[in-house]
């Protein structure tokens, strides 16, 4: 066997990987070599659970990094190793990893009811394009890069719904030792991304005499045929809230909003879930399904009536 090092295995992996992956994955796949896996790894040649293990501690103490960041880098690191192993470049090493259970959950940041009541009364009051897509979030659920990349030939009036079929984002390249960033129109983020949303009659309402007149190429917050991208439109979303006097939320928080209003209204997990566009119903349970103290009284009430029957 002729042993390679990490950093030469994992160069030969990404000019592979390249020809099977959407551009913002190879993105962030090279931003993760050279941000954490060669700075750490790329002189070994071999990946024993024990060096993965000091690995792992080692980035959550001492750089503070999130468990889930670092099982996305561990889950490069795999793919890197199950390449070398199949060039026979490196040995295989089963991984039983432990991670730090010390990290707190972090609250979902939402809108209180009469805070998502007061931004939708003041949209319809003051409308603009781009107010609009903050609406349409907060009817929809949907991601800042969706709302940038959607077309007026999305929405379909007549059958009330919305089409999510693409996404912007700003991704940062790596290439010949320099980073840069650039914008790229993609499709989106999963199979399941791609969905059908109703909207409901009250955006229907503020839709329904706009699209007489657009262009359907064009994009909604813009209404041109040129979009606006992500981080612009989150410094207009900012100074919106502030100008509405409502507290400073992620723009995310109005798909966590969105989310959390329909468990509240009792609508079942798996509807929510397709709704969101989220891989798996796991995901939307432990995001947003949290009973608290009435709902667990309620059930169990509901299970000790049922026992008397």
């Amino acid at each position: 066997m002729e042993k390679k090092n990490v950093r030469e295995i994992a160069s030969a992996w990404k000019a592979d990987k390249k020809h099977y992956v959407k551009r913002s994955t190879f993105a962030s796949y090279a931003l993760i070599l050279e941000n954490h896996i060669f700075p750490y790894f790329g002189d070994m040649n071999d990946l024993s659970e024990k060096t993965v293990q000091e690995f792992v501690l080692y980035e959550t103490n001492n750089k503070g990094l999130s468990n889930k960041t670092v099982k996305d880098v561990l889950m490069v690191l795999k793919m890197i190793m199950k390449f070398g192993v199949k060039n026979e470049w490196m040995n295989y090493h089963d991984w039983d990893i432990k991670y730090p259970t010390s990290e707190k959950k972090k609250e979902l940041e939402v809108l209180s009811v009469v805070q998502h009541r007061k931004i939708m009364v003041y949209i319809k009051k003051n409308f603009t394009f781009r107010n609009l897509g903050v609406y349409i979030s907060l009817c929809t659920g949907l991601r800042i890069g969706e709302i940038c990349a959607l077309k007026w030939g999305d929405i379909d009036i007549e059958n009330e719904t919305i089409t999510v079929c693409r996404t912007i984002e700003r991704i940062y390249i790596m290439e010949d030792g320099k980073k840069y960033t650039e914008i790229i129109i993609n499709t989106p983020k999963t199979k399941n991304s791609y969905r059908e949303i109703p909207i409901v009659k009250e955006l229907v309402a503020i839709l329904r005499p706009l699209k007489k007149i657009v262009n359907d190429d064009y994009y909604v917050l813009t209404n041109e045929e040129k979009p606006t991208e992500p981080r612009t439109y989150r410094n207009y979303y900012g100074r919106l809230l502030d100008k509405m006097k409502v507290p400073r939320l992620k723009y995310h928080g109005l798909r966590h909003s969105f989310a959390t209003r329909c468990i509240e209204s009792n609508c079942d997990y798996k509807t929510v879930s397709v709704l969101l566009g989220h891989s798996n119903i796991t995901t939307t349970l432990n995001l947003y399904v949290h009973p608290n103290m009435d709902q667990k009284k309620r059930c169990i009430a509901k299970m000790f009536k049922s026992l008397g029957k």
